[in-house]
C-alpha cells in the first residue's frame, strides 16, 4: 500500500497523478476510506482525487502526542507540498475544521475549500451523548479501528479519549479569524448535524464570500445518506469561477464590508 513521510512519520497516502487535485480530509476516529468511497468516485469524473490519513487514524500508526487541529494542519500542509501542487479541500468533521486552518495559514496551497459538518469553536457542537467505555457500542467501533490500524484494538480507548479531548476544547477560532479567509468557501452540512444551525450560519456569514448548503434530511453522516445530491454541490462549487452573483444579495458578507 502507498505510504509517503509526512513531518518524519510514515503515512498511509493516495497521491494521484498530474492534474486539478481534490484533497479529501476525512472526520476525527475515520479514515480517508470512508471519503474515497461516498463522494470520491463522483469527484474523479473532473478532478484527480488525493487523500492520506492521518496520524492514529485509518492505516497510519498513532504517536504519544495529543490530537490537536493544528498539529492535522501541519500534516496536511506538507502533504500540499508533497504534492507540489495547489489543490481544493473538501474536509468532513474534523477534516473540515483541518481545512478551514489551512485556508487561512497558506491560502497559496488552496484554490477553494468546501466545509462539510465542520465547527470553528468547540462551543457550537450540540450537546451530544457521545459513546462511552467500556460499552458494545465502543467495542465496534474498536473492531472496526483496529481492522486499518497498525496500532490494533488494544490502542482504541488512546485514540478514543485522545478524539474527546481534543472534541471539547478545540477549534477556538472567532468571527474574526473567519473574516481572514481569502480563498472561495463552501459551508455544507446536514440539517440534523453535530454543530448548531446557528454556528453553521455564522461560519457561512463570516467568511467573504462563502456559501452555504444545508441538505435536508440529512446528518453528520451526509456524505454517505446523500453521496450523490453531496457530491453534485461539491462538484459545482469546485467547477465554478469567481464569486456568485445573485439578483438579490443581502446576506453574503463581502471582504470590503467585513474589513469597515
Amino acid at each position: 500500500m502507498p505510504f509517503v513521510s509526512l513531518l518524519g512519520h510514515r503515512t498511509w497516502a493516495k497521491v494521484p497523478g498530474p492534474g486539478p487535485t481534490v484533497l479529501l480530509l476525512h472526520g476525527g476516529m475515520s479514515s480517508s476510506a470512508s471519503m474515497l468511497r461516498s463522494i470520491g468516485p463522483r469527484l474523479k469524473r473532473d478532478f484527480r482525487v488525493a487523500a492520506f490519513d492521518r496520524r492514529g487514524h485509518g492505516r497510519t500508526a498513532d504517536t504519544p502526542e495529543p490530537f490537536h487541529y493544528d498539529t492535522m494542519a501541519d500534516e496536511t500542509i506538507a502533504f500540499i507540498e508533497h504534492l507540489a501542487r495547489p489543490v481544493h479541500l473538501v474536509g468532513h468533521s474534523d477534516g473540515g475544521n483541518v481545512a478551514l486552518l489551512v485556508t487561512l495559514r497558506r491560502p497559496d496551497l488552496v484554490r477553494r475549500s468546501v466545509l462539510v459538518g465542520a465547527n470553528y469553536h468547540h462551543e457550537g457542537l450540540m450537546d451530544l451523548e457521545i459513546m462511552s467505555r467500556p460499552s458494545p457500542e465502543f467495542d465496534l467501533w474498536a473492531m472496526k479501528y483496529a481492522e486499518s490500524s497498525p496500532d490494533g484494538v488494544s490502542h482504541a480507548g488512546v485514540v478514543f479519549d485522545k478524539a474527546l479531548q481534543l472534541f471539547a476544547t478545540e477549534p477556538t477560532l472567532r468571527g474574526s479569524d473567519l473574516a481572514r479567509v481569502s480563498r472561495p468557501v463552501l459551508v455544507l452540512a446536514g440539517d440534523d448535524d453535530v454543530a448548531t444551525l446557528e454556528h453553521t450560519c455564522s461560519m457561512y456569514e463570516s467568511i467573504p464570500d462563502a456559501q452555504l448548503a444545508i441538505v435536508p434530511g440529512t446528518s453528520h453522516a451526509l456524505l454517505k445518506e446523500r453521496p450523490k445530491e453531496s457530491a453534485r454541490l461539491i462538484r459545482r462549487f469546485l467547477l465554478a469561477e469567481g464569486s456568485p452573483e445573485t439578483y438579490a444579495p443581502v446576506r453574503r458578507a463581502r471582504p470590503e464590508t467585513l474589513g469597515a
